[in-house]
């Protein structure tokens, strides 16, 4: 790994470069972003974006493009600090950080856009953030058109939400979509996007988060199997003890997981 990826915080997990941060840093950097009106993409990954990255080499290398990669899943934290030692005692996970951005948007006078999910679900979210935040601002909301983007698709939106007066947006299109769409729209856009999951869905109010000793003890994946079995079975069942078995060859040297360069390349296109 290069010089220059270890001062940026960065390890390979699988390959995939995750930052060693928390909550406080994460959110630091992603306001100094949008105060000094820079492109900055962000996600949060659990066990699936890792995987995401570890079975398309190209989509690994748009990830290890991102400016800021947290550990979303007590796995992938674990992955850090047996790995490489990063005594992380938290995880960044993607809804609680979303919140801790919002917070912050809102006490500095910074609107928000919230892109991606349906209809029905943003016009819950809404006074869901309103309520727990007063003082936000948002500029502007965009359901998902559920489709690939059409040509000079991506420079429309850029300049809707441009327009907006926006200086964080929340890309609310799901797991691997939603990385796909900040990577793309990052060059179109002077602000952070943050690809955020599930975030929508939580704080609207349409899934509940599991108990605290779940979470601290990696079983998050069983709550939401249950909660949305027909959906996520492959993703748990399948990608979970793929997981395990690569992060143990990394651990013990079977396996380099040499992570990709950044890719640099345009998307032609991508879901909006």
């Amino acid at each position: 790994m290069s010089s220059s990826t270890e001062l940026e915080g960065k390890r390979s997990v699988l390959g995939v470069l995750v930052n060693v941060t928390n909550y406080g840093e994460a959110t630091e950097q992603i306001i100094d972003a949008a105060r000094d009106h820079r492109h900055y993409a962000v996600t949060a990954l659990a066990v699936h974006g890792v995987m995401t990255g570890v079975q398309d080499p190209a989509h690994n290398a748009r990830l290890n493009s991102f400016d800021l990669v947290t550990p979303d899943g007590q796995p992938v934290r674990w992955a850090l600090n047996t790995v490489h030692h990063a005594e992380l005692a938290d995880r960044v996970y993607g809804p609680t950080l979303t919140l801790k951005v919002v917070e912050r948007a809102a006490a500095e006078g910074l609107p928000i856009y919230l892109y991606g999910s349906t209809d029905p679900t943003l016009e819950r979210l809404v006074p869901a953030l309103q309520e727990m935040f007063p003082a936000l601002k948002i500029a502007g909301v965009e359901a998902s058109k559920f489709r690939s983007s059409q040509p000079g698709e991506p420079e429309a939106i850029a300049e809707r939400i441009k327009a907006s007066g926006a200086r964080i947006v929340l890309v609310g299109l799901g797991c691997p979509r939603q990385e796909v769409f900040a990577y793309a729209m990052r060059p179109l856009l002077d602000m952070p996007l943050l690809a955020v999951g599930a975030a929508f869905d939580y704080h609207a109010g349409l899934l509940k988060n599991p108990p605290a000793w779940m979470q601290k003890y990696a079983l998050e994946w069983l709550w939401r199997l249950g909660l949305e079995p027909k959906r996520l079975w492959k993703r748990y069942v399948l990608l979970n003890p793929a997981y395990l078995t690569r992060l143990a060859a990394q651990k013990t040297g079977l396996w380099k997981a040499t992570p990709p360069a950044p890719a640099t390349e345009p998307v032609q296109t991508f879901a909006v």
